[in-house]
This record gives structure tokens, sequence and C-alpha cells, in this order.
């Protein structure tokens, strides 16, 4: 309907419908990506639910919009649900929002979509720098023939019997076999002194060698682990072991083309694309530094240009489509390394790292160095598994949330997964996390979300009505840094704002009570709960009465300095190395190490043995999480430290100390 005669026409209860969906289609472009929509013909439209992010492909939506007349530009930006198309005249843009608007298309998967068409003052998207390959990383398109292709595809016989000398296995998302050696899942090595009969199949011989006499390979491989992907299915974010396998890694690809994922730790992504019948190389920075993965989905973001096969996926908007994956089989060849590891990544690299857990820091730059291994890189590695358990919001959060005047300006601080940031449709909330693969995860959920630091939100000072920091500020490593992270929550409100704060707690056994997390004292399939349950029973209420200013009673609220070196609750920590916590347990130490196990073991948790990622007695790799947790008592401490600000309410909650703060 033409938005220049809807007040000279009285609506049927259908397009009465319509134009809700239109209008909230149209709000919710500018409250979450900031496109702002106009009521007067132009030759742009947004088209929302009409984007890549939506399973809509280029080749699905142009034929649709060229109905009206020519299409000058038609951008999609790469995951996002909506569109841009500029048409020659205002007049054949004018048609289009006029005949298309509601029209129901049926995406490349199969679902109906209806289209919402809004006038925009020009179609543009502002596109990332051109990126470059990670160093090390090269990619040769049509590496070998379409025969070579067939006969290397039939030598690998996925029907033969799982005892055969060639180790076969069947994982959660794909077929695998092992040649030379096999790959341990459980420790990400192999057996170095337990070769396979038979080495690599004979078929590859040649191929090798023609790729070592051309310049390709520079070593001959010992070691192949072939996979088999069927549409929809991926692989996590990993580094190839570097204690396992020398430098060079290379991978075929058969079948199918594919886009992986390459990622920097500082957080920047670069997508390549894999064609089929391509050989990936990967050497230096982007074998030992980058991880590599391929996200589980049955389409990828792609370039629409026919000349464009192999490497980097640009922002090229104008020019990006899906393609429907096939079932591909990737040949990764690899030589085992027989001595340690000795690159320049020390800091990723097991064979330079200690074997030992870490002492307690000592300095602010120890304090930083720890939360870096044992809390960022942890939670980039876990991110995916993590947030599988992270659904269902904790009730006393939710209270705080739903209690908040309509409007108010919220910011989740450590925001995970996001599962806090739609709980209230009436506030506006923006979370932050200092992991990119949590933040990644809260923006394919359409939530408004950005990486950085609990010590230094990039927000103005005094602009949010409220702040809620959940789960976080029990993974800094000092009393000095939870303080100032307590202060920062500070700094972001306005006078009269409050932040609701929840810490993990030492006494899990309360009023004689257990916690949840102690009375599910059994394996829990890798979903360890830094807030003990997400499913909390009755709280547990310690009301503490706000600062009047009267007389300190005989039994005193503890300060600050009781829960530091030295104070009446002290520990030693010099020279003292973290323990790592037994899940399921009470807790002995304030500062441990706590395990994640990333896929579940059979059994019960207990502490991986040797120290770090994938002990050798435990079938499923494990990361270890830094946590200092709280004794009663010390968190309203740390806040009475803090200027400006009073403790409105303290309430033990099911394993957890918490307390709502005003600022005053």
């Amino acid at each position: 309907m033409d938005s220049n005669h809807q007040s000279n026409y009285k609506l049927n209860k259908t397009e009465k419908k319509f134009l809700r969906k239109q209008i909230k289609a149209r709000h919710t472009l500018l409250r979450h990506e900031g496109i702002e929509t106009v009521l007067y013909a132009t030759q742009s439209l947004v088209v929302a639910n009409g984007g890549l992010g939506n399973g809509v492909s280029r080749n699905q939506l142009l034929p649709v919009l060229e109905t009206c007349g020519p299409v000058d530009a038609l951008l999609m930006p790469p995951n996002k649900p909506y569109s841009f198309v500029s048409y020659k005249t205002a007049e054949e843009s004018k048609k289009a929002y006029v005949t298309l608007n509601g029209k129901e298309i049926v995406d490349d998967l199969g679902q109906k979509i209806i289209l919402y068409f809004n006038f925009v003052e020009k179609a543009q998207w502002k596109e990332l720098g051109l990126q470059a390959l990670p160093p090390g990383l090269m990619v040769v398109e049509e590496i070998i023939s379409s025969e070579d292709e067939k006969m290397l595809l039939e030598s690998i016989n996925w029907t033969e019997d799982t005892g055969n000398q060639n180790v076969q296995k069947s994982l959660k998302h794909r077929r695998v076999k092992h040649f030379g050696y096999e790959f341990h899942y459980e420790n990400n090595n192999v057996d170095r002194g337990k070769p396979l009969p038979g080495g690599l199949p004979d078929i590859c011989d040649g191929i090798l060698e023609k790729w070592l006499k051309e310049g390709y390979i520079k070593h001959k491989p010992d070691q192949l682990t072939v996979n088999q992907y069927e549409p929809g299915h991926g692989i996590p974010a990993h580094i190839d072991t570097h204690s396992a396998f020398e430098d060079e890694i290379i991978s075929l690809s058969l079948g199918s083309e594919v886009v992986m994922d390459f990622k920097h730790p500082d957080g920047i992504t670069v997508p390549v694309m894999l064609p089929r019948r391509s050989l990936l190389v990967m050497t230096g920075e982007s074998r030992y530094l980058w991880t590599h993965g391929i996200t589980p989905r049955k389409f990828d973001t792609v370039q629409a240009s026919k000349g464009h096969k192999s490497g980097i996926i640009t922002s090229d908007v104008g020019d990006l489509t899906l393609s429907k994956r096939g079932i591909r089989t990737s040949f990764t060849f690899r030589k085992v390394r027989q001595t340690p590891c000795n690159c320049s990544y020390p800091l990723v690299c097991d064979s330079q790292m200690k074997a030992t857990p870490p002492s307690f820091p000592e300095s602010e730059r120890e304090a930083s160095q720890l939360e870096q291994e044992y809390v960022h890189r942890v939670y980039e590695e876990i991110a995916g598994h993590f947030s599988s358990t992270r659904h269902t919001p904790w009730p006393h959060v939710v209270e705080f949330l739903k209690a908040l005047p309509r409007g108010s300006l919220v910011a989740d601080v450590g925001c995970g997964n996001g599962k806090y940031l739609g709980i209230n449709k009436e506030l506006y909330m923006i979370g932050c996390d200092r992991s990119q693969s949590l933040v990644d995860i809260c923006r394919e959920r359409h939530f408004q979300a950005f990486v950085c630091d609990a010590l230094a939100v990039p927000l103005r000072g005094g602009a949010c009505d409220a702040c809620v920091s959940v789960a976080v500020i029990h993974h800094f490593a000092t009393a000095e840094r939870r303080v100032a992270a307590l202060q920062e929550l500070v700094r972001l409100l306005r006078p009269g704002g409050k932040a609701l704060v929840y810490v993990w707690a030492m006494e899990q056994e309360y009023n004689k009570k257990k916690s949840k997390y102690l009375r599910e004292n059994r394996m829990s399939q890798g979903k360890e709960e830094e807030v003990s349950s997400d499913t909390p029973g009755p709280e547990l209420l310690v009301e503490q009465v706000p600062d009047t200013g009267h007389k300190e009673p005989a039994c005193r609220m503890p300060s600050i300095s009781d829960f530091q070196e030295g104070g009446q609750n002290s520990r030693e920590v010099t020279n003292s190395k973290l323990p790592i916590h037994t899940n399921r347990t009470s807790f002995h130490s304030q500062d441990v190490l706590v395990p994640w196990h990333l896929k579940g073991n059979p059994g019960k948790d207990k502490p991986a043995e040797p120290f770090g990622p994938g002990g050798s007695h435990d079938p499923s790799p494990v990361f270890h999480r830094f946590y200092h947790v709280f004794r009663e008592g010390e968190l309203e401490a740390a806040c009475q430290t803090l200027s400006d600000v009073r403790v409105l309410r303290s309430y033990y909650d099911q394993g957890n100390w918490c307390v709502i703060l005003e600022k005053v």
C-alpha cells in the first residue's frame, strides 16, 4: 500500500496486521542496525527478511525484485536478515513497495518467508577494509583432476569392518579414517611408537611426489586423516597440536567446496573459500597461531561473481550470495613430529607451555597474563559448547530486569551468549563480552553486543539506567582488579542507577542446605555451571541493611582487607600453585582452576592429568578456567570501597553471592 495514501484509506484486518509487521520491521532496523527508513518514495528500499542471514540467496531474490523494473544494485550484507535494492527510478522503487510488500517467498531451505519493504535515502553498507590471507596460508585451485578425485574418493571404503588396520571412527558430526598414525582425539595427539600397518594409501604416493616436485609442499607426510562431512556439519575452531606435527599441514578438498574460518587471537576472522579439488597449505603463523574451523551450516556466504573461486570471501555486499553445501571429503596430510616444537608462538605451544598449573599472581602483569590464558583463551575455545549450556535465565536476574522502568538503557557487562539481552523487550539492552566467539553468538541472535574488557567498557559514563554482571567478576585474579571491575559498573550508571552483581560463592552449603551444584554430584556431560545451575531452587536470602551511619554493631561486617593477604581470612599465597577444583564438590581454596570437559566424560568429574587441555586419562578435551570464589561478606566489603555507592540488597542464591547496588 502507498504510504502517502494510508491515512485516507480504511484498512481491513489483514492490512492492519501487515502494517503492524512493516512498522515493527522499520523499528527493528533502526534499533538494532541503525538503519533509518523514510516515509516518502526514493530509488532505494531495504528488504526486511530478504537477506543472506535468512537463507535467501541472490539468485532467489533478484528475479522477484526485477519484476518491478531493472535493478541498479542489490546489496546483501553477510549474515544479515535484510538487503538493500536500488532501482533506476523512484517510480520503479514505488512499484516494488506497493506490489512486493508482504510477498511470500520460499528460501533455500524450503521455509516460507514474508518480505517487508521500506524506503531509505540510499542503499549503502559500510564495508570492511580489504583483508589478506593469514601469513603462511596458501590455496591452490584444481590441484588434481576430476579423474584423480574420483579415484581418491573410491579408495576410501566407509563400509568396511571398523576393526580394520586403518582406524575408522564415527564422530558426532563426521566420519573419520586414519592412515599412517591414528590421531587420538582424547588428547589431540598421536602415539609415535605405534604406527598403523600399511602406511598411507598407495594412490596418494604419486600425488604427494608430484606436489613435492612442483614445490607446493616441502616434506612428504606420513600421517593422513580423512574426514567426510554431511551438509550442515562442521568442525570446531582449533589449532593442530604443535607437539604432534611438523610445520606444514595440507588439506585436499574433494566432493564439494566449503568456507573455512581462520581466526587470530586478537579476534580477526578471515573466511576462506576452499573450492572442490583445491589444496590448502598451512605453514608458519597460519599453522601455529590462527585457529581454523568450519561452521556447521547448510549454506555458505560466497562471492557471486563467476571468476571468484578460492581465497578470502570479501565484504563486497554487491557480490555475495549463498552456496548450498554438498558432501565434502577432506584428505588432511601431516608429518609426525619426532622432537619438541620450538616455534615462535610459545603462548599457544604445548611443547613450550609450563607442564604444571600456574602460580597465584603476584603482580598486575601476572594477573593479566593468568586471565588471558585461563579465562579469555578458554572461553574462545569452548564458546559453542558453553553457550549450549546457558539457556535458562536465572529468576532473580529476570526479576531485576522486569522491574526496571520502560525504556531504560541497560548494559550487560560479560553478557556471554546474550541469554539476558532479550528478557524484557521494553528495555534498551546492550551486551559486551571479552570473548569474540560469544559476541558472535549474540549477534547471530540479533542482539546488540560488542567485544571489550570489563575493566574498560567503551560507553559514556553515567549513560546507563542499570547494569548487570552475572558470573564475571569472579574471573579477575586479584582483589584490586575485582574492585576495579565493580567501579567500572558504577561509572556506567547515572545517579540513581542500579547494578546487579552475581559471583560464585565459596559456601556451596549454606544454612545447612547444599546448593544444587553439590546436589548434582555426578557427571553433567560438560555442563558445569559457574552459577551453579540453570534451574535454581528456592532462594536463601541474607539481607544486608544499607549503611546509615549508625554505630558499628558488635558483630561487624568484614572489610575488604579481611579478604586480602594478611587479613583474617587470608591464605598463604607465596609460591603457591593454583589447585585444580574437583567439579561438584565443596571448595577448599578461594583461587582455583575449574575444569571444563568440552564433550563430556562418562564418569565422575576429576582433575585432568597431566595438567592442560586433553589429559591422557580423560576421553574429552579439558580446559581450565580461573575462578576466585567469594566468601560470605566479601562482595559487600568490596562494594564498600567504592565511591558514591550504597548496597540496597545482598543475598545468597543457590551457591552465589549477589548484591544490588545504587549509585548515589
